[in-house]
Parts: structure tokens; C-alpha cells; sequence
């Protein structure tokens, strides 16, 4: 038996998750002086309705110690674990993983990915690697299925306020006030296991132009789509549902996924993104 393990940056709710039979050990968030476990101990909207009223979040990685004990934990049960994590030029919770794993008896037991992504695609990964363990992979073909994801499927985000990326350090305060005052906004992309910005649009043309670019990408191929956001906003969450099954795309599956507090604290309320992969 092989165990799937990840960390709460992939945004699956807990309860989703344990359901698919997938294992998570949580991020940390600051907020107002307290320390918080991603999704567990916070809810996304409570990080973002905190941002909004000009709060600031801050987040951790996970304890070497805890990557420990959940192994432990793991390996009374299964033969192997499987490790997948958000990128490790995102946070040291990959380095973490490594870490306890060559600490611990029974370490070669264990195999630990970066997978170079976060929230949505990372939530795409993993459930691919629970797919192939529930269809009797071993670790290699498990990993072969993490690697799948990121080769075939295409993920972009938009941001509908610079100030959080600002605040994180990402662009300067001169960059800010240049693109507010144009009215232009990055679109992001995971490469190299960062997030970079691929190009910039019209704040009110962003959705337009993601979709744009899976229809030049995937054509009439049959694809999983999932729509990425940060915070229930329903009238948001249902005009982007409309913009994709208008968009022309062969979607034949599709869900909703929020974004969670530790990936919310960087990048704002109001985040939103489009996710792809081929069907079968």
C-alpha cells in the first residue's frame, strides 16, 4: 500500500481530501498575532476579509518535526509514502520533507517530490498520484502521473490588485502605481517552479485573454477545466463559470476550487485562474 501525502497549499479542502483517501499536513498563517494551520484553524475568506480591511498575513512552512511524526504515522499503515509538495522556490516545506525523511529509520520508504506548483495545479497533481495508487502503481508510476500533469495541463492566475504583491515584495511600489494607473494587471504562470508573470492585460480583459490562450493551446481536445478563486464571491465565481462554457472549449469535466489562506496571503483577495488538462 502506497500513501499520498501533500500539504495544504494544494487548497483541497480537508474534508475533500480525506475522502479521496489523500493525506495533508498544514502551512501555518500569522494573523492578528496568532498562529494559524491552513484550513484547519482559519478559513480562506476570514484571511482575505483581514486583507481587505488593509491586515497583513504572513505564513510558514512546515516543521521538519511534523513531516516526521506524519511519516511515522504513515508507514505503520502503508508500505511507502509518497511526499508531494508546493514548489520548493515557494517555501523550505519541501526541503522540510526531505529532511525528516533522510533523519528517520525507514527513510528509503519515503519519496519526496517537488512538484514545482501550488493550490490548483498542485491539487491536480496529487489527485493524479492518488488515481494511479488506486489503480495499483507503484512509486514510480506515481510519479510518472505527477509529472504527466505538469507536462500536459496549463494553469494561469490574474491578480485583480497589485498591492498584495507589493506587499510580498514582488513588484515595487513605482510598478503599483504604473500598471493601477493603466489599468493593467499581470497574468502569472508557474515556470521553473515560480510564479512569473507571462504577460499583462487589461484588468477587465484578463479572463478573455486565459481563455484565449487554452483554446490556442488545447483546440477541441477534451479537457478537465477548474476555476480557481480567492473568496466565495458567488456573483464572481458564477460569471466565470458562464465565460468558460461560452468559451468554446470541449470542457467535459469542471469544478470550483477556492484558494486557500497561506496561498491567498500572497497573492489577495479577488485572485482567480484557469486550469487544464487533457480528459483520459
Amino acid at each position: 500500500m502506497i500513501a499520498i501525502l501533500t500539504d495544504s497549499t494544494c487548497d483541497l479542502p480537508p474534508e475533500h481530501a480525506r475522502q479521496l483517501g489523500i493525506h495533508i499536513v498544514p502551512l501555518t498563517v500569522n494573523l492578528r498575532e496568532r498562529s494559524l494551520f491552513d484550513w484547519q484553524d482559519v478559513d480562506p475568506d476570514a484571511v482575505y476579509d483581514h486583507m481587505k480591511t488593509g491586515g497583513m498575513a504572513t505564513t510558514a512552512p512546515v516543521e521538519t518535526e511534523v513531516f516526521t511524526a506524519k511519516y511515522h504515522e504513515l508507514l505503520r499503515t502503508h508500505d511507502e509514502v509518497v511526499s508531494i509538495h508546493l514548489s520548493g522556490k515557494l517555501s523550505d516545506t519541501v526541503a522540510r520533507a526531505r529532511q525528516a525523511a533522510q533523519d528517520m529509520d525507514g527513510g528509503h520508504r519515503i519519496h519526496v517530490i517537488d512538484s514545482g506548483l501550488a493550490s490548483t495545479p498542485l491539487a491536480e497533481a496529487v489527485m493524479a498520484a492518488q488515481h494511479s495508487v488506486n489503480a495499483g502503481g507503484r512509486p514510480t508510476d506515481v510519479t510518472e502521473a505527477v509529472e504527466r500533469v505538469r507536462r500536459t495541463m496549463s494553469a494561469e492566475f490574474s491578480v485583480p490588485s497589485l498591492e498584495y504583491l507589493r506587499r510580498g515584495g514582488r513588484i515595487g511600489r513605482a510598478q503599483e502605481f504604473m500598471a493601477n494607473m493603466l489599468g493593467v494587471r499581470p497574468i502569472l504562470q508557474f515556470s521553473d517552479g515560480e510564479l512569473k508573470a507571462v504577460r499583462r492585460i487589461k484588468a477587465d480583459e484578463a479572463h478573455h485573454d486565459m481563455l484565449e490562450k487554452l483554446r490556442e493551446r488545447f483546440g477541441h481536445e477534451a479537457i478537465s477545466v477548474t476555476i480557481a478563486h480567492a473568496g466565495r464571491d458567488t456573483g464572481r465565481i458564477s460569471a466565470l463559470r458562464t465565460a468558460v462554457t461560452s468559451s468554446g472549449l470541449n470542457v467535459r469535466k469542471g469544478r470550483v476550487q477556492l484558494i486557500g489562506p497561506v496561498i491567498g496571503a500572497h497573492v489577495g483577495p479577488g485572485t482567480f485562474g484557469f486550469m487544464a488538462c487533457p480528459v483520459g
